[in-house]
């Protein structure tokens, strides 16, 4: 039995579809990243704080043989330590000089030792020394914001201790003009942040659509078969459900995807991202 939608006029197309994309690009797509120590390193900037003693400087840059010199406790490795550990470690040199109470506190305040690089379309790529704690948001709005050339997406990779690297990706619009926190990462010392260039696809489509023809995707434009329909006007109410999709391999041969638009439409199946040069074939239907 065909879905009544066929026989609905185009705008009721254009609601359904454009209703279905609201949704889906506020998504962040894949899992979080796994955590990662932050460690601290040679020219990293420290601030500490010895509550027991107020005159003790509180900043403090880490030398290239990885230690300080904190007064009354001496030269110290810290290199290889987070802040937790280093509070233990200073904590216990002063208890060794003969202060009966240690209260020490620390903070990263930039870490050189370990730069984040961003790529791509950024306003200014490069290394970024960034504060201990910072988000993904903080550091792009550091690098001067996105170029109008960027794409949909921001993909932030992590190295673990274990050599594997761990990749995930924001949905701009999620980070950017939805202000959604749970995209909003915290960034480490050594990721790498690439915001890739939005790509311009074109595609044909032909047969049961309201505007046979040639369809331009730019920009940061999403390019699936929802959105392709939805820019040629939507299906005839004699379309098939089904719909062809005719791609180009790069060994050069040609193959056939096929697709059930009413499935797609009621989020039953996946939205198909379209390639350029894709070509999409909608048939008549005979029932």
């Amino acid at each position: 039995m065909r879905s009544s939608l066929h026989g609905h006029p185009e705008k009721r197309w254009r609601l359904l579809i454009l209703g279905y994309l609201t949704g889906f690009v506020a998504m962040a797509w894949a899992s979080p990243l796994a955590a990662q120590g932050q460690v601290i390193g040679p020219k990293d900037q420290l601030q500490i704080r010895v509550e027991e003693i107020p005159s003790l400087p509180s900043d403090y840059e880490v030398g290239a043989d990885g230690t300080i010199t904190l007064g009354v406790a001496g030269r110290i490795d810290v290199q290889g330590l987070t802040e937790e550990e280093l509070a233990n470690r200073i904590q216990a040199r002063l208890l060794e000089q003969g202060l009966r109470r240690a209260s020490v506190d620390i903070r990263v305040i930039a870490y050189r030792s370990r730069p984040v690089t961003v790529l791509g379309a950024v306003e200014r790529p490069g290394n970024q020394t960034i504060p201990g704690r910072s988000t993904l948001l903080d550091v792009l709005l550091a690098a001067g914001g996105l170029a109008d050339s960027h794409g949909m997406n921001v993909r932030v990779r992590r190295r673990a201790d274990n050599g594997l690297t761990d990749q995930v990706e924001v949905a701009v619009v999620a980070l950017f003009e939805q202000g959604d926190q749970d995209v909003n990462l915290p960034i480490y010392p050594g990721d790498v942040i690439h915001v890739p260039e939005a790509r311009t696809i074109q595609v044909l489509l032909m047969g049961e659509v309201a505007q046979v023809g040639e369809l331009t995707f730019s920009g940061s434009e999403r390019a699936t078969v929802l959105t392709a329909v939805a820019k040629a006007g939507g299906l005839t109410e004699t379309a098939a459900d089904k719909i062809t999709i005719q791609r180009l391999t790069e060994s050069g041969e040609r193959r056939e995807i096929v697709v059930d638009f009413q499935r797609i439409l009621n989020g039953r199946a996946p939205d198909l991202p379209l390639e350029d040069g894709d070509l999409l074939v909608v048939k008549e239907s005979f029932f």
